[in-house]
């Protein structure tokens, strides 16, 4: 075979590698998008219908996981990972609001990395809950959604070696005490204006009953 030919062949190689690239990062973000709507959805109370779109997306990552098996030089390149995230921080989000354990990365069919990154995104959904709770005056509801913030988050920044490893993890680990911090605030404020409240309905049951 003459260079030619050689070039010819890698020429189309490299062409072909760079549109499959292109389609499987449109099919990320399709991905990406139906977690996106999970999450949504569970706020609004439809955690059916957050069920359903997780396991849609679980069912197309495994396909394209099974597509990058036969393209290592694709596969390599991380392309999934924002998808991955995504459906972490969904599945986990999903669960926590409906009372039970998180599911595990082996559970989802999500890498151990990107499931702790997802993890790390939790914490400012669940600060979304936390101020949506106070806003309807569920003190002891903001309060819970607080402590799992503050778990998730203390959990987190034991993890030593993880966090050398994975330097944006340090950097949602720093994100997720912020929100923290901003939300203990809020909660604090709330339950102050809720004694003071109280403390002046009992002033006037006093008065009412002296008058």
């Amino acid at each position: 075979m003459g260079l030619s030919e050689v070039l010819a062949r890698a020429q189309e190689k490299v062409v072909e590698a760079y549109e499959q690239r292109m389609e499987l990062q449109k099919a990320v973000r399709r991905l990406t998008k139906m977690a996106k709507r999970a999450i949504f959805a569970v706020h609004k109370g439809e955690l059916a219908e957050a069920r359903k779109l997780l396991d849609d997306a679980r069912s197309q990552l495994a396909e394209l996981r099974s597509f990058l098996l036969q393209r290592p030089d694709i596969a390599g390149l991380g392309i999934l990972n924002p998808a991955y995230q995504e459906l972490a921080e969904a599945e986990i989000f999903l669960a926590l609001v409906s009372g039970s354990e998180p599911p595990a990365p082996e559970d989802i069919g999500v890498p151990h990395d990107q499931y702790l990154l997802g993890l790390g995104d939790v914490i400012g959904e669940l600060r979304r809950r936390a101020l949506e709770a106070l806003k309807a005056g569920r003190l002891g509801e903001a309060e819970k959604w607080l402590g799992l913030m503050e778990q998730i988050y203390l959990e987190l920044i034991s993890l030593d070696e993880a966090q050398a490893v994975l330097s944006e993890l340090r950097h949602k680990c720093d994100i997720g005490r912020r929100l923290i911090e901003a939300t203990r605030s809020e909660i604090a404020l709330e339950a102050r204006r809720e004694a003071l409240r109280e403390a002046l309905e009992r002033l006037e049951e006093t008065l009412g009953r002296r008058g």
